[in-house]
């Protein structure tokens, strides 16, 4: 395979990327997805009318480590003035890129016209984009999906249409605004669009749930980079598993259950020292379910987690269930044996 991300003088074979999730992708989890091997990192979306009224919620999303580089901090928005404004703020805070969200499909956005909201209107997204290009120096990139419903595919115009605007990366959900996250996403629009575009990487993104299914969406569309969302939710060692699937073939998986639940703990403590105890503790505890996701009792366990108050009494039931896990398996293994 030969597909290459290149942005100036960034250039990454094989590229994986960490999608922009809402409640997701704070820094906290950027920073294990990054450690676990993903190339380039989005944030969750920043409103662009909340940055210009200095809500503190907002700014607070735009902290980034250089450990995560290179990073995207995304924005969105329907107001074009609003949004060039913020993108000058967030340029502040010294990311390598910023990310508009032409892709956003939830009812809250796109009443507002923002989001996928502007599919509808190919030539607005340009002017957005290249107002915001032309008033800060570092790269803009989009996310969009490839039209508003099956009846208003327009992805391949669209798309070139924001490499003429000046976006230095385009990345693509493979559904319609009208699917949001169900439904098969349709990879096919990648070579079409491919086929339009040629000097800026084109991102593939839907459906990436494992190493085989990023080594087919290489060979099949000839994308430069994947994008993966869901799949990494209580998951993030999917890209050094699908890291070493692309080099070699094979995926390693060793002491698996020790290392999801050391991870899990690493990343409750993470949670903690970015928001603060109260915070950081009550808000992970959407992510237990992930990490033990598939194991025996899991969700027994995951009832006990949810309702813990101390840090202490997480680590010590995780560490019992790894235990418990652990002396199962090898059961398991004397039994066949």
């Amino acid at each position: 395979m030969n597909n290459v991300y290149k942005i100036k003088n960034l250039e990454i074979r094989n590229c994986l990327v960490l999608a922009p999730m809402e409640a997701v992708t704070d820094i906290p989890f950027r920073l294990i997805c990054k450690k676990m091997g993903a190339d380039i990192v989005y944030s969750e979306f920043v409103a662009s009318e909340a940055l210009i009224r200095d809500s503190v919620k907002s700014y607070a999303k735009l902290r980034i480590s250089d450990v995560e580089r290179p990073i995207a901090l995304q924005i969105f928005g329907g107001n074009i003035e609003s949004m060039v404004e913020s993108a000058k703020i967030v340029e502040r805070f010294e990311p390598d890129f910023i990310d508009i969200n032409y892709g956003c499909w939830v009812s809250k956005v796109v009443k507002n016209d923002a989001g996928a909201a502007l599919l509808k209107n190919p030539q607005k997204m340009a002017d957005m984009t290249n107002s915001i290009v032309n008033s800060i120096k570092i790269p803009v990139t989009i996310k969009t999906r490839i039209g508003w419903d099956k009846n208003s595919i327009e992805i391949e115009k669209v798309a070139k249409l924001q490499e003429e605007a000046g976006a230095s990366a385009i990345a693509i959900h493979c559904r319609t605004r009208e699917q949001g996250i169900s439904g098969k996403a349709d990879w096919s629009w990648i070579n079409k669009v491919k086929e339009h575009v040629k000097n800026i990487p084109i991102i593939l993104n839907g459906d990436v749930a494992s190493p085989e299914d990023a080594k087919r969406a290489f060979d099949e569309t000839g994308c430069d980079a994947v994008m993966i969302g869901r799949g990494a939710i209580g998951n993030p060692f999917i890209f050094r598993t699908t890291k070493q699937f692309l080099e070699n073939g094979e995926i390693d998986w060793k002491n698996a259950i020790g290392e999801r639940i050391d991870t899990c703990l690493e990343h409750l403590q993470l949670n903690i020292e970015y928001k603060g105890f109260k915070r950081g503790f009550t808000e992970f505890r959407k992510h237990y379910s992930g990490y033990i996701k598939g194991f025996r009792n899991a969700a027994h366990v995951r009832q006990k987690l949810v309702v813990m108050e101390s840090v202490e009494e997480v680590r010590d039931t995780l560490l019992n269930y790894m235990e418990e896990l652990l002396k199962f398996e090898s059961e398991q293994n004397e039994r066949i044996d």
